[in-house]
Formats: structure tokens, C-alpha cells, sequence
């Protein structure tokens, strides 16, 4: 029996990223796609429940059926796992993102939630960016890498709570140097508050600045995307810090302690 694979994604079902992916994925099992109706980004793992979620059939701009809901990613993927698809996908793929997940972006991104959401239900996921915020750009040797991963995740499994995160240069095939196993590395922001008044005189704010960068150690995410190579991380839903546990117990904590 074939295998069949639920795509997200946090651009909205219009990407560009989107079609190539499924086109690819197409290939290996039967590609199923439950997308945002806009752009989601920054929406970390959302979980709408102060409003309600409609979900509809359309048709993806390249003519391909797809589920289009008003949620978040993480919501999308829940929607497919919770019934609005028929079966059980054997795999979740959330991307591809138009530009990098490195570092710390992970806590922030939409396109990590919709793989993450995969992983708090059980199922394997892969959460999937390129270094390019071109939607007009060519994303085929992109998708060819994810499918190749999506594959063998397939093939060999991921452990529970466990999923990937792939980022890929954005490069031609002959100039990728290959894969490299990460770990996450440090993300430097330059955040900007911009201060504006409305025409009631009232103040609102943007947050902006300049694109964050980040230090490229060898092994880290940022290093592996600096250098040419396919970044790969295996990230744990378990954030639990147990090296810092034993420090923690011998601090004064108890009750009588804290107290006045």
C-alpha cells in the first residue's frame, strides 16, 4: 500500500515553494495538501480556539487539488489529523519556507509548527526552508532534496517526539556541497521598534529591522547553510534541560524557604 503525505506550509497555498514540493512528493506517495489561506509566518505552534476554523476545497494555482483553511499551520496539520482527511498520513511535511529556519527561528516559525505539530501527535514530520525569499526563484533542486529526505524517513522512521529540520542553499544541484547532521546554532536579531501615530493621534507600533544573521560555528545549522551544505537537525519536542536539573535541585526551593 502506498504511503500518503500530508503537505502545509506558512506561505499560503499560493506559494510557488508549495507546488514544487508537492509535485516532488507526488512521487514517492500520495501527496495531500492542507495549507493556510495567507501568509502565516512568524506564527510559531499556533492552536486556534477563540474562533471558529472553515476549511474548503480549491485548486492550487499550478491546477492541484488542495484543503485551503483560514488556521495557522499547526492548525492545518491538526484539522488533517483530526478528520478533514480521510486517512492517516505516514508523514508530515510543513514547507517549503521561502527563506531560513536557523537557530532560534525554530520558536517563532510556522513552517517548524506545522512539523512540530506532526511530532506532539505521532507522526513523523520534516519542516522544510530555502535560502530565498524570491517566490519567483526555481525551487526544483530544493524539492528534489526534500523528497530524497522525506523518502528516507519514510524508509527508516524517526524516533517519538522527534522531528527534522531541513534547510537547503539555494543553489544549483552541482554546486551543493552536501548534507551536513546539525545541531541549531546562535541567531543574532536586529529588532526595531518603529513607533507611528494614527490619525487620531493615537501611537501603534511595527516591530522591524534588518534580517537576522548568525554565527556560522562548524556542526550548527547556520554554519552547514554559510558553507554550501544542506543543514539537517533533529529537534526533540522533550526541551527539557536535564543537564541543569542536578543544578536545580540544590537550590533553596522548598516552600518554607520561598515564602515570607
Amino acid at each position: 500500500m502506498g504511503k500518503t503525505i500530508l503537505i502545509t506550509n506558512d506561505d499560503g497555498y499560493q506559494s510557488p515553494a508549495l507546488m514544487a514540493l508537492r509535485r516532488e512528493l507526488q512521487r514517492i506517495g500520495e501527496a495531500i495538501v492542507v495549507a493556510p489561506d495567507h501568509n502565516w509566518s512568524a506564527a510559531g505552534h499556533t492552536k486556534t480556539m477563540h474562533k471558529p476554523l472553515r476549511v474548503w476545497e480549491d485548486r492550487l494555482p499550478d491546477g492541484a487539488r488542495a484543503y485551503v483553511t483560514t488556521g495557522a499551520p499547526s492548525d492545518c496539520v491538526a484539522l488533517a489529523l483530526l478528520g478533514v482527511v480521510p486517512q492517516k498520513p505516514d508523514l508530515v511535511v510543513s514547507g517549503m519556507n521561502l527563506g531560513e529556519n536557523l537557530g532560534a527561528d525554530v520558536t517563532y516559525s510556522g513552517t517548524v509548527a506545522g512539523a512540530m505539530e506532526g511530532a506532539v501527535n505521532g507522526i513523523p514530520a520534516i519542516s522544510v526552508s530555502v535560502q530565498t525569499f524570491d517566490p519567483k526563484a526555481d525551487f526544483a533542486t530544493a524539492a528534489k532534496i526534500a523528497s530524497g529526505i522525506a523518502e528516507r524517513v519514510l524508509r527508516f522512521g524517526l524516533p517519538p517526539g522527534t522531528f527534522l529540520n531541513v534547510n537547503i542553499p539555494y543553489l544549483p544541484m552541482d554546486e551543493i556541497k552536501g548534507v551536513q547532521i546539525t545541531r541549531l546554532g546562535r541567531r543574532i536579531y536586529r529588532d526595531l521598534l518603529v513607533k507611528r501615530v494614527d490619525p487620531r493621534g493615537r501611537p501603534y507600533y511595527w516591530i522591524g529591522g534588518d534580517k537576522p544573521s548568525g554565527i556560522p560555528e562548524d556542526g550548527t545549522d547556520i554554519g552547514a547553510l554559510e558553507n554550501g551544505f544542506v543543514s539537517i537537525t533533529p529537534l526533540r519536542m522533550d526541551m527539557t534541560d536535564y543537564r541543569f536539573m542536578e543544578e536545580l535541585e540544590r537550590w533553596p526551593l522548598g516552600l518554607e524557604e520561598m515564602l515570607p
